[in-house]
């Protein structure tokens, strides 16, 4: 039944729900150069997917995420479920850190671009420290938080990979709390390499914010070990 689902209804409506509210967002964004209006489409796009998928989604801790403070969030990568799954049920207004390869997709890259999430460039580590010093500064204007993805990718096995250390780089940079953050489901909903939806149940889990007060870059290291060993706790409760 799940593979029915998939195959004849589910993909389709993924599709179409993406292009129209991709074309939406792009429109909104010549009167609305914040983003805030695009990520308003976001979350009513992320909501279609997780329903045409069959996707339940359980939470914890959301109360940590105070309304206008701006965190880094740091969080496990699955699954491309991931990020409808995030943008529908995190409370605070958030961009991503997302891979500069996502911004050139028609219409998701359009709104990534136009919505203000940040593209970063891989394979040159100069113009990385550059992004992440811009996306910093628009934490501390903007007071917006960033969810960022530590381990630079998706897990192809599931297994909670070792962290890259520019999550903490960037809250240290913008001195404001990291969050750890642990999805726990979205993996059976869509594995890596799979163009298969399985309806299902993924959980969210907020950790206690890492306050960053008076460290400086020197101590990203141990703040990135810190944010990981919390979620891996909270992957196991």
């Amino acid at each position: 039944m799940a593979l029915l689902w998939s195959l004849f209804f589910v993909s389709p409506a993924i599709i179409l729900s993406t292009l129209v509210h991709g074309a939406i967002s792009n429109i909104l964004s010549l009167f609305d150069s914040t983003g805030r209006t695009q990520f308003k489409v976001a979350r009513v796009w992320a909501g279609s997917l997780l329903w045409a998928a069959g996707v339940k989604v359980e939470t914890e801790g959301m109360e940590r995420l105070k309304p206008g403070v701006p965190y880094v969030i740091a969080g496990n990568h699955l699954s491309y479920m991931d990020t409808p799954v995030l943008l529908r049920h995190l409370p605070v207004e958030f961009r991503f850190l997302a891979k500069k390869g996502l911004f050139q997709i028609p219409f998701l890259g359009w709104h990534l671009h136009r919505a203000g999430h940040i593209a970063v460039p891989l394979g040159d580590p100069r113009a990385s420290v550059k992004t992440l010093t811009r996306a910093a500064e628009m934490i501390r204007k903007r007071r917006i938080s960033l969810m960022i993805f530590p381990e630079g990718g998706r897990s192809e096995d599931g297994k909670l990979q070792e962290f890259i250390d520019g999550a903490a780089y960037l809250a240290i940079k913008a001195q404001v709390p990291v969050v750890p953050l642990a999805l726990i489901g979205t993996r059976e909903i869509l594995a890596m390499g799979s163009g298969t939806f399985r309806p299902g149940l993924v959980r969210i889990r907020v950790g206690e914010p890492i306050c960053t007060e008076g460290m400086v870059a020197h101590d990203r290291g141990k703040l990135t070990e810190a944010a990981r060993e919390r979620i891996v706790e909270m992957l196991q409760g």
